[in-house]
């Protein structure tokens, strides 16, 4: 197997993609908790916004044509708030004093700002007021429908909502909103080197560290994450593991370490007794390199590397895309990448893709000039928390001088 060779990143990421099943299951959350879920049916609107031409400043409703001569004195009937309409009509030299958002009367065909008039009234007392500068027709005045109109499509099955969706399903009056099922990710930490955060680590251990932004990232993209804890270098306790995992309904099993095949690797062996039909493993990139793919019957398998930033980096380009996909984001293998400049020269890459962990320094020119870190060891998590970025480096790219355009993905971007 280790000859084998290596899978490309698009092409993992194709096949592990494609291998996801459209999510079947809906359940109904109100809004409050619809952030980060994946709508599961067309939404259209229940009502027309504004319902009504609405004024979209603070002065007077009038009449255009009372305005052909300046100054134009006219009489104020009332005054028009939000929520509050005025219940009557603008005639021929009228006018009605008018607030933000407040219905613009019958008869009204602009509004006059607040400081182009004197005079005037207060508290809705009938006066006059003296108007100072033209306004056209039509002017501040929000028309009815000029967001939405009542029937509208706006929100598409396998969106993923953010805040200003949710804030237009609630201008919708929608109350709650069908999404897909969370998908279940189940993640699994292996070693007997391995002891929880808080722990006493004896000689040769390490504290444990992956699972938690395995996790973190999964939920990030929509998922329930199942901690199942450190299973040691053992088969009997890697299979009871797995058994917990189906137990838990997951959809995705997460594996991190020991999936390689060496004497002391024994997860890819424990899952292919346990039935795993294995897609690929290893892949052309770093960090990253060990990681395998494959199906548990209806669980999918991703088996990350055991080093911290080979297991967030392939978390954060292969696990969160899957969960994405498992909830029914139409979205979920778009190109994470933006465009960017070298700040300072790079050597030439070899047959791996290479994710450089780097930082984004200040541009004049509103351009992005990234430079990459002087330790890029995978296991150094204090260098993957300082860097604000991952420059992209394709496979045999040649040597790129300081100026040279490349992509990058930003690590916020991607909940790291």
């Amino acid at each position: 197997m280790g000859s084998a060779p290596l899978t490309p990143v698009a092409d993992a990421l194709a096949a592990i993609l494609g291998s996801a099943r459209r999510p079947e299951a809906v359940e109904t959350v109100p809004l409050r908790g619809a952030a980060g879920r994946t709508l599961a049916q067309d939404l259209a609107a229940l009502r027309t916004q504004p319902p009504c031409d609405v004024s979209a400043m603070d002065g007077y409703a009038v009449r255009a044509a009372d305005l052909a001569t300046l100054p134009a004195v006219l009489a104020v009937l009332g005054e028009s708030a939000a929520g509050r309409a005025f219940p009557g009509h603008v005639g021929p030299g009228q006018a009605a004093r008018i607030f933000t958002g407040a219905p613009v009367p019958p008869g009204a065909d602009a509004v006059v700002l607040q400081e182009n008039t004197e005079g005037g009234t207060v508290g809705g007392e009938t006066g006059t007021v003296r108007v100072l500068g033209a306004e056209p027709l039509g002017r501040h005045i929000r028309r009815a429908g000029q967001d939405f109109r009542e029937g509208e499509v706006l929100l598409r099955a396998g969106k993923r909502l953010g805040a200003a969706d949710v804030a237009l399903a609630a201008a919708m009056n929608h109350a709650a909103l069908p999404v897909f099922r969370r998908p279940r990710v189940a993640v699994l930490a292996t070693g007997d080197e391995l002891v929880q955060p808080g722990g006493a680590p004896g000689p040769g251990q390490i504290v444990a560290s992956n699972s938690f932004a395995v996790m973190a990232l999964a939920e990030a993209a929509g998922a329930e994450a199942i901690d199942l804890g450190i299973a040691p270098d053992d088969m009997g306790a890697l299979a009871g593991a797995l058994a917990r995992a189906r137990d838990g309904g997951a959809d995705l099993l997460v594996t991190l370490g020991g999936a390689s095949v060496g004497d002391h690797d024994l997860v890819q062996r424990a899952l292919v007794a346990e039935g795993m039909e294995l897609g690929f493993w290893r892949i052309a990139m770093r960090p990253g390199k060990p990681l395998m793919h494959g199906h548990l019957g209806p669980i999918q398998v991703l088996g990350l590397p055991g080093n911290p930033v080979s297991a967030i980096v392939c978390g954060m380009l292969f696990v969160a895309p899957l969960v994405r996909a498992l909830a029914g984001d139409r979205h979920a293998g778009d190109d994470p990448t933006e465009a960017a400049v070298l700040a300072e020269p790079m050597g030439a890459n070899d047959g791996r893709q290479d994710y450089v962990r780097s930082r984004i320094l200040p541009s004049p020119d509103g351009v992005a000039r990234v430079a990459a870190g002087s330790r890029q060891d995978s296991s150094l998590l204090k260098a993957l928390s300082d860097a604000d970025c991952l420059i992209v480096r394709p496979p045999n790219a040649p040597p790129a001088p300081a100026g040279t355009p490349c992509r990058i993905i930003r690590l916020a971007a991607l909940g790291a």
